[in-house]
């Protein structure tokens, strides 16, 4: 890697208020705010509005689509299709 041109990569905090997790992970993503982790260290803190702990694909709470009934209900408007 060319030196000097790649932005700075550390650990920072994504933390997710909505649900109240968070996780430490590294990113080149940079904040002026920071939080005290578990570890006693201070990182910098980045407030997201949706994480894997709070949407609804990850969470069990994401509608299930009636497939079937679209199908009918589209051939019953527009018929079936013949070959």
């Amino acid at each position: 890697m060319k030196p000097g041109i790649h932005p700075a990569y550390g650990p920072v905090v994504f933390r997710d208020r909505a649900a109240g997790h968070a996780f430490l992970t590294r990113s080149t993503a940079t904040s002026e705010k920071t939080v005290e982790w578990e570890d006693g260290n201070t990182y910098p803190v980045i407030d997201v509005e949706i994480s894997s702990a709070s949407h609804p694909f990850y969470t069990g709470a994401a509608r299930v689509l009636d497939t079937a009934g679209r199908v009918e209900r589209f051939e019953r408007r527009y018929g079936t299709r013949t070959r």
